[in-house]
């Protein structure tokens, strides 16, 4: 830490850690100002990149974790294309938004997640290793659960156990994400002595908060960014994840079943699944290929959070083959491993990860207009 002016410090680290976190050669940046004007979504008041990788490149920490203009960037990669002195600004803001994450997350476990690979890694086998644990155990203690020539989910894991452990991990990763988004509103609003926010204003502008609520579900900024096609994978991959959560956490009653018959359940479980499918591949296939500006320089944690979710789905399918066709104990193997992948990717990559999104860009965008709104009844 330096004192720079006026009480104003730098810390050093800050961009070295932003490097780390995915930033290419942000140091070639001129100052130009060219990727600000190139944005569609950069407006006067909240004005990006350039003014956020002055503030990273200076390690005003402060300045950085108090603007709000990183969550509302969805790299669309038309400011890298422009770049002159290809300092790749998307993927500065990228690895911004990883920086973030990881200073809002009191924990400090994001800051270290994004940081190793291994911790990352080591993380997801220890949790995997607990499921597991929980499943031998359960199942020693009452070895009839695994016998019989039919396959019974339900008697092999009672659906009693699977509420209870929602409850448990619901209530986990709801206090980790609103304890984070409170830090996020810490720095954003209580900690920038530039404006205070009138209590009423929090309520007038609710609706700012409900339309990013939206906003978050369709994607339609995407359109602003003319990417078409990447908004609707994206709205393909969102609604797939959301109908099984839905499933498995709302109406596991109706999902998780015995027996072979056809509902609405079945239906929305093969669309979940064939959603989740076809945009993680996709997704690797671009990274591999480095096809679109956004996949040029992948993160670890992207690569990783990918893989979670394509083994997340074709986990389920063989589960679903092998008790269609009725195998007792490869279905209660396969089940067992279904859960040692969805289980840590959830409480890794929720609070910690790249899912933590979901809820910081809404709250982003509600913030900024509050704080906007603010300035003006000031001025």
């Amino acid at each position: 830490m330096v004192t720079v002016n006026q009480g104003v410090t730098a810390n050093t680290e800050v961009f070295e850690d932003i490097k780390k976190m995915g930033a290419f050669d942000v140091s070639a940046c001129m100052n130009c100002g060219l990727c600000t004007v190139t944005c569609p979504l950069s407006i006067s008041g909240n004005e990006f990149p350039r003014k956020l990788i002055r503030y990273a490149v200076l390690g005003l920490d402060e300045k950085l974790v108090s603007h709000p203009e990183p969550w509302l960037c969805y790299y669309c990669g038309d400011c890298s294309d422009q770049c002159p002195s290809e300092a790749e600004p998307g993927e500065f803001m990228m690895a911004t938004r990883r920086y973030l994450t990881s200073r809002y997350d009191w924990t400090g476990l994001s800051k270290r997640f994004y940081l190793s690979e291994k911790w990352e890694i080591g993380a997801l086998v220890a949790l995997a290793l607990v499921f597991l644990s929980i499943f031998v155990v359960s199942n020693l203690l009452d070895i009839s659960r695994m016998q019989g020539d039919n396959v019974s989910i339900d008697t092999f894991a009672p659906i009693e156990w699977i509420h209870l452990g929602d409850i448990i991990l619901g209530g986990t990763l709801a206090f980790l994400l609103l304890t984070n988004a409170f830090r996020m509103y810490y720095f954003i609003i209580l900690n920038d002595k530039s404006v205070k926010v009138p209590i009423k204003l929090y309520f007038t502008e609710i609706k700012a908060y409900i339309f990013a609520g939206l906003s978050l579900v369709t994607q339609y900024r995407w359109l602003s960014c003319d990417s078409k096609s990447r908004w609707l994978k994206h709205l393909i991959l969102v609604t797939g994840y959301v109908t099984i959560f839905s499933l498995v956490v709302v109406f596991i009653d109706t999902f998780q079943v015995d027996d072979t018959r056809w509902d609405i359940s079945s239906l929305l479980g093969y669309y979940a699944t064939a959603a989740l499918l076809f945009v993680t591949l996709e997704a690797m296939w671009s990274r591999y290929k480095k096809k679109e500006q956004m996949h040029k320089h992948s993160h670890a944690s992207d690569w990783l959070f990918l893989i979670l979710l394509f083994l997340t789905a074709t986990s389920g399918i063989f589960l679903h083959l092998s008790r269609l066709m009725n195998l007792a104990y490869p279905s209660y193997i396969i089940y067992v491993i279904h859960i040692m992948i969805a289980g840590p990717m959830l409480i890794i990559e929720v609070p910690f990860g790249k899912w933590s999104h979901m809820l910081y860009r809404p709250l982003a965008i509600y913030l900024s207009m509050v704080k906007e709104k603010a300035k003006t009844i000031v001025n």
